[in-house]
């Protein structure tokens, strides 16, 4: 009997010890959970708080870029669907300067396929960054005077600076790029059988003594003069344009531009219209060389720019002057500009400039009869037009503390020079 209750005792306290240990080892599980779990909440209380502080760092980024996605998004305009027969791939040599950059925009706009080659002499990226990102433009930072290579249907040749100051203080890189320059345009032209346009000057008459002028009178040029390495390197352009179609069969046209004007000029590229605003509006004297009676012919750009891609699509392959027969003398427009602006400026006589022409009109009846083309746009129109972006241009830079000054044309003997 005791045997047996010393059994049951011994039993009991192994079934016992049993539970305390298990007791014991959940107490520790239990414990160890208790610990881990605490910790994990710490770590993630922690991660929680980089994440929020991550989130307020990168938040103002994400806003940001919103913004840029929506405004690359957005904001071309609206571009023609054109067919693969139809679209046309098309180079413009200094794309990115004033004339170009409207061509840039009606012919994107018209639906083709636009490369833009500028080394940003005079051109500027603002006046085509509208079109960075699109599918059917692309912008190359190139100089012509280097060969480039590239597959194109149409060539529109417009690389040159085109003001007084701005050709006259390179005028080495002024001739190369009319000569070198034109000659790789016309070779890439015969490689890939493309048409070339070359954007002539009516400087090619220099100071007539023909009125109005005719594309079938030669000229009055000083080829020693100040503005030779332009108005000589624009006579040479020409003249290699008709021995690369006579020798080689190049298509080529060429466009004898006279003054134009409008928005995305150089305000202070010296020019008679960007002068005249730019000293109205500062109320600065209007400063006119001689007596004021020289004339000039204002065209705004868009009707160049129209008249431009007709000669391109003509069947016209000798030159063809692209410009307004209104003419006006250097005084009248001074005045009509102060009265547009509204200005207090007087009007200012300096010495008359060397090699000034007198008159200067074109005879544009070649154009009318074959093109069907003639300037649209009136000249307060035009002139108006361009006082509003000047205006923003000057409440713009007035911004960054820099006021623009009119630009005299390099002088010689003493002397600046109306264009």
């Amino acid at each position: 009997m005791m045997k047996r209750l010393i059994w049951l005792i011994t039993g009991l306290n192994r079934r016992m010890m049993k539970l305390l240990v298990a007791l014991a080892l959940i107490a520790y599980v239990a414990s160890v959970w208790g610990t881990y779990t605490n910790m994990r909440s710490i770590q993630e209380h922690e991660e929680l708080k980089i994440e929020q502080k991550i989130d307020e760092a990168v938040a103002p980024l994400r806003e940001k870029i919103r913004d840029m996605e929506l405004s690359f998004s957005q904001k071309y305009p609206p571009v023609k669907f054109l067919s693969e027969k139809d679209r046309k791939r098309i180079l413009i040599t200094g794309g990115a300067g004033f004339v170009g950059s409207h061509l840039t925009d009606k012919l994107m706009m018209d639906g083709h396929e636009v490369t833009v080659v500028d080394n940003f002499f005079t051109g500027r990226k603002r006046n085509v960054e509208h079109w960075i990102g699109h599918e059917n433009f692309e912008l190359i930072n190139h100089d012509v005077v280097e060969p480039l290579y590239i597959e194109v249907d149409q060539i529109y040749h417009l690389a040159s600076p085109a003001s007084p100051p701005n050709y006259m203080y390179n005028p080495i890189k002024t001739l190369k790029t009319n000569t070198i320059g034109t000659l790789n345009m016309l070779g890439l032209a015969k490689r890939v059988r493309a048409r070339l346009l070359l954007a002539s000057t009516s400087e090619v008459y220099g100071d007539p003594e023909v009125h109005p002028q005719s594309e079938d009178y030669w000229g009055h040029v000083n080829p020693i003069g100040p503005r030779a390495c332009y108005d000589e390197g624009k006579r040479v352009a020409e003249t290699m344009c008709y021995a690369y179609m006579k020798q080689e069969g190049v298509e080529v046209r060429v466009a004898r531009i006279f003054n134009t004007f409008g928005a995305r000029m150089h305000m202070n590229d010296g020019r008679v219209v960007s002068n005249f605003i730019l000293q109205a509006l500062q109320g600065e004297p209007l400063t006119v060389y001689g007596s004021g009676s020289q004339t000039r012919a204002f065209q705004y750009v868009s009707d160049l720019v129209n008249g431009l891609v007709s000669l391109m699509n003509s069947n016209i392959s000798s030159p063809v002057n692209l410009g307004n027969p209104e003419e006006h003398t250097v005084l009248e427009f001074a005045q009509l500009i102060k009265s547009l602006v509204v200005s207090q400026s007087e009007i200012q006589f300096l010495p008359e400039a060397q090699d000034d022409p007198q008159r200067r009109r074109p005879d544009i009846l070649k154009a009318k009869t074959m093109l069907g083309w003639e300037p649209v746009v009136p000249l307060e129109e035009g002139l108006n037009k361009t006082i509003q972006y000047f205006r923003r241009e000057l409440e713009h830079q007035a911004n960054n503390q820099y006021i623009p000054k009119p630009k005299p044309a390099r002088m010689k003997k003493g002397r600046p020079r109306h264009n």
